[in-house]
């Protein structure tokens, strides 16, 4: 009897990783095949399939709210920071090259393979798609092992998982690219994964040992560690690893998610209060992305998409920009500008997780530091939109003033968002959550995600974060559009849905009140 429930056990594993594999890799493959030939992101596409799988898996009565019978799809969800690790680092070196005015472009090791194996999707572009999935699962794993607090149903098989991972990831490549040095190129690969897994393990570590002082979560200090090492490690050229994971971490994770957040889409609308968040979730997104543009265009006189979209990506520590941006969707120099984007406005990170660790104590928004904290955002905001305006096309002057814009925007966005909140009858966890999908803000939904916001939250955030993605047609919209007319994007169109979301976060919040 026992050898027989030893054996379901290790069917039910297999099962677990098939299933997770061949609901996730499709979802992104048929995304890609969707915008094929068009210059929309596929992330928009891998929204609506998300969020409609779990509904469905729900519906149907193949899972209860959240899936934890699939508990491998709730691990590629919660293995965020992993891509975001990727994304620091990549711009922590291009900070260096940029502050010490070095041009140097790290010498490349593969030439990608042009032959499509899926319509809109190359086989070199495919196989880091399987990668990435074989790497999330193999490194969130092998972190769950050292740290060692997981309760999930998966605890006892975290060994093996991580081994089929890490040597999954190491074997899938594409073997039509040309690799200059193949041994060296796989080596890379298997230095960056131990890289990865010491940076969540020390920065869990840290976030442990500050935790009496203050409750930063391990996020922050993921960051810090993972863009000094690009700072430092400026010249290091990418292995199959970091390729990967830069060019398909962001939408494999999302595709996990967005299964886990279309699951609750049901019981989500039955908790009370949970109304006015979607709505300002929705509207919030409208205005903090359009607003910020209407800015850039209206002041800082651009309106063009090498600016737009990582200026963006970054002031908001925006998900699907990002994913779109470092996946290239959105032209090279969004591409090249992006990491360093989401790096700079984390740096401030020191005062948002700050303030909202006390805030979490005190059940209610710390309100003077929040005060402070808007005015500096303003300040800032200023002073890029004057050197946006002085760049007149200059590479390294847009940079600077897009640092700025970042840094500034997100300041404004964060907690002018919060203090809003802060006017309504909505609890604070809650506030947290509107917040982070009113954005998309990757970090505070990795830190929501860790608990920092409750159980409860943890709980919701998959499901609160994705529907705000409902906008994104929108979103996605006007970037393709732009991308299709030449990079330029049309302000008339950006300033009414500018109004449209600020009368709809008004509202919302009238109606919470």
């Amino acid at each position: 009897m026992e050898l027989i429930l030893e054996q379901f056990a290790s069917l039910s594993l297999l099962n677990q990783f098939w299933i997770t594999l061949f609901l996730i890799i499709p979802m992104v493959l048929i995304a890609r095949t969707v915008v094929a030939g068009t210059r929309y992101s596929p992330i928009l596409i891998i929204v609506i399939f998300g969020l409609a799988m779990g509904y469905l898996f729900v519906q149907t009565g193949i899972a209860e709210p959240g899936i934890a019978t699939y508990p491998m799809v709730n691990m590629v969800a919660s293995s965020t920071i992993i891509a975001l690790v990727v994304s620091f680092f990549v711009g922590g070196q291009e900070l260096r090259k940029m502050l010490a005015k070095k041009s140097l472009t790290n010498r490349e090791m593969v030439t990608p393979s042009a032959d499509e194996a899926v319509l809109g999707t190359t086989r070199t572009q495919m196989f880091m798609i399987i990668r990435s999935f074989f790497l999330l699962i193999g490194i969130e794993s092998a972190s769950r092992v050292f740290i060692g607090t997981s309760t999930s149903a998966l605890h006892d098989v975290y060994p093996l998982i991580a081994y089929i991972g890490i040597i999954g990831s190491i074997i899938i490549i594409d073997n039509k690219a040309t690799i200059t040095n193949k041994p060296l190129y796989i080596r890379k690969g298997i230095v960056e994964i131990a890289a990865i897994i010491f940076i969540l393990y020390l920065s869990y570590q840290i976030a442990e040992v500050i935790e009496p002082v203050i409750a930063l979560p391990q996020i922050f200090f993921a960051m810090v560690i993972s863009a000094a090492a690009g700072a430092i490690l400026y010249r290091w050229s990418f292995g199959p690893t970091i390729k990967a994971l830069l060019f398909a971490g962001i939408p494999v994770v999302l595709a996990g998610n967005f299964m886990v957040g279309g699951s609750r889409i049901g019981e989500a609308f039955t908790i009370e209060g949970m109304n006015s968040v979607l709505a300002y979730g929705f509207f919030g997104q409208l205005f903090f992305m359009f607003a910020g543009v209407a800015l850039m265009m209206f002041f800082g006189k651009t309106n063009h998409v090498r600016n737009l979209a990582p200026g963006m990506a970054g002031s908001l520590s925006h998900s699907g920009l990002t994913g779109a941006c470092t996946a290239g969707d959105l032209g090279e120099q969004a591409a090249s500008r992006a990491p360093i984007m989401i790096n700079i406005p984390f740096f401030g990170h020191i005062f948002v997780f700050s303030i909202l660790a006390v805030s979490v104590n005190r059940d209610a928004l710390w309100l003077w530091p929040a005060l402070i904290v808007v005015g500096t955002g303003i300040i800032l905001t200023t002073l890029a939109m004057l050197q946006m305006r002085k760049a007149e096309g200059v590479e390294s002057q847009e940079i600077k003033a897009l640092m700025l814009f970042s840094f500034g925007w997100q300041l404004v966005a964060v907690f002018g968002g919060l203090l809003l909140l802060s006017l309504s009858s909505i609890p604070f966890n809650y506030s947290g959550m509107a917040q982070a999908s009113a954005i998309s803000h990757f970090g505070l939904f990795a830190a929501i995600q860790e608990g920092m916001f409750g159980a409860e939250a943890a709980s919701m955030i998959p499901f609160i974060f994705s529907m705000p993605f409902l906008v994104h047609p929108v979103v996605f919209f006007m970037f393709g559009k732009a991308m299709k007319d030449g990079g330029t994007m049309s302000t008339k169109i950006v300033y009414t849905i500018s109004l449209i979301g600020l009368i709809g976060i008004i509202a919302s919040l009238f109606i919470a009140v």
